[in-house]
């Protein structure tokens, strides 16, 4: 089931895709797609972020692999729904999209051991973990400045509850104006969704609706105002926003 947050003419609506292009609410009405504003598809608590997650997109920034998970926070100044507009940093160099698998866990947990870790996933999302690749370096870690500005963290489309039967084996593609920019598979996680959830829940309590991006692969490119973002995972949908300059934004 694929389920979404949206607002209809400024009333919070909780919808499931009926069928493409349609949304229908707990009460059987429906909402074109084309109606609505569309709203990260959960209201979690935090999103935590995984760096440097596939060998060959730390290869690409010439990174070195990290001994363990590299763990960094996306602010809730920084999500935002499906086709809602990210802001352009002014003076920025290199901003760049990243397309993620994002798990929402399902039920309040702590001290979940790999092997029943899948037991508290409460569905998938996509997202798109924008950077300013001008503030990440040594001198900015973890990387705030870089990677928290407003409009950040585009999610959705839908929350997919129960039609990915393998979240190892998805693949991503970014698409910016038509053009495909990233592709690869979560086959090449460095370290899986058990093995993520297990590292977390050791020291973290992991409550409802919360998300965690488990890091993108190589392709990652520029993006300007005027660009149109397209972001496909396997079975989820696709995140579609576009970017716009600060004095656009309104």
């Amino acid at each position: 089931m694929k389920r979404a947050r949206v607002l209809h003419r400024g009333r919070l609506v909780e919808a499931v895709l009926a069928e493409p292009g349609l949304l229908r609410g707990p009460d059987g009405r429906a909402y074109p797609e084309s109606e609505v504003e569309f709203l990260p598809p959960v209201a979690p608590t935090k999103v935590i972020a995984l760096a440097l997650n596939y060998v060959d997109h730390a290869r690409e920034l010439e990174l070195q692999e990290p001994e363990e998970p590299a763990l960094f926070f996306k602010s809730p100044n920084t999500w935002i729904g499906h086709r809602r507009p990210v802001v352009y940093p002014p003076g920025a160099r290199f901003v760049h999209y990243e397309v993620e698998l994002a798990v929402a866990i399902g039920r309040r947990c702590r001290r979940i051991p790999a092997a029943r870790a899948m037991e508290v996933v409460g569905g998938y999302t996509i997202a798109n973990d924008l950077v300013v690749r001008d503030y990440v370096s040594n001198l900015f870690r973890p990387p705030l400045r870089g990677k928290c500005w407003d409009t950040f963290c585009p999610l959705g489309p839908y929350l997919v509850e129960d039609e990915v039967q393998d979240p190892g084996c998805l693949e991503l593609r970014a698409y910016v104006n038509g053009e495909l920019r990233q592709r690869g598979s979560t086959r090449d996680l460095m370290r899986t969704i058990p093995e993520i959830i297990e590292y977390i829940t050791f020291f973290m309590t992991l409550e409802p609706g919360d998300l965690i991006l488990t890091g993108t692969p190589r392709g990652v490119s520029p993006v300007y105002p005027g660009d149109q973002m397209r972001l496909e995972v396997q079975g989820l949908g696709a995140l579609e926003n576009p970017v716009v300059a600060e004095e656009e934004a309104g």
